[in-house]
């Protein structure tokens, strides 16, 4: 815990940008019948059935001191998925960047072998050269700020029905670019001192947690 909470209170560093990752997945419902326009003093109408038309996974990844995202939408999320989602960070979002700095949780597919079984040996040595993995404690992903995030894109932008992954990406679009247009940041006030006190039961006079 106190990895993450050390890296959080370091200064912001452009060359070593600090991005939380995370995923979600959409169930696609498109309506069965027409949906009734809004008229005055009656609002829009839509009938409760609904058309199921599978999930779709949604790859998050935030910078909170720059007020910077991207998202990437997939059918599936596997390691592959993943391992391309991190080659994306590396040479389209943060190509000039020394070294990425990138919060993740402990699922499964958040390995360095996925991008060595994805991408083969070379290729997983080129990116791995410029990514520093930083894991969240099990039970412990609420310190990933990225669920801050995908809190805010779920009452925003996934609060209704969404039929395919065509329209799902050009509504996530829409809503990457004006955050992005808005630098909409995250100020993370639970500090390293903060956790030695809410938490100190579980610390001993020989470790930290």
């Amino acid at each position: 815990m106190e990895e993450i909470l050390d890296l959080y209170q370091k200064p912001y560093d452009p060359r070593r940008p600090q991005v939380c990752f995370d995923e979600k997945s959409k169930q696609l419902l498109a309506p069965t019948r027409p949906t009734l326009p809004a008229r005055p003093g009656q609002p829009q109408r839509r009938d409760y059935e609904y058309r199921r038309g599978g999930t779709a996974n949604i790859f998050l990844m935030v910078e909170p001191k720059a007020g910077r995202r991207h998202l990437r939408v997939t059918k599936r999320r596997t390691k592959a998925d993943f391992a391309r989602c991190l080659q994306q960070l590396v040479d389209e979002l943060y190509p000039q960047a020394e070294r990425i700095e990138v919060i993740l949780d402990n699922l499964n597919t958040h390995t360095p072998q996925a991008l060595y079984e994805t991408l083969g040996k070379a290729e997983a040595e080129r990116l791995l050269e410029k990514l520093e993995l930083h894991h969240t404690p099990v039970h412990g992903s609420w310190l990933n700020m990225a669920e801050i995030e995908m809190s805010v894109m779920a009452d925003q932008c996934l609060d209704r029905w969404i039929a395919d992954i065509p329209a799902l990406e050009q509504e996530l679009a829409a809503w990457e670019a004006e955050r992005n247009r808005e630098r909409s940041g995250i100020r993370w006030l639970f500090t390293k001192e903060k956790a030695r006190e809410k938490f100190a039961r579980f610390y001993s006079s020989q470790s930290g947690c």
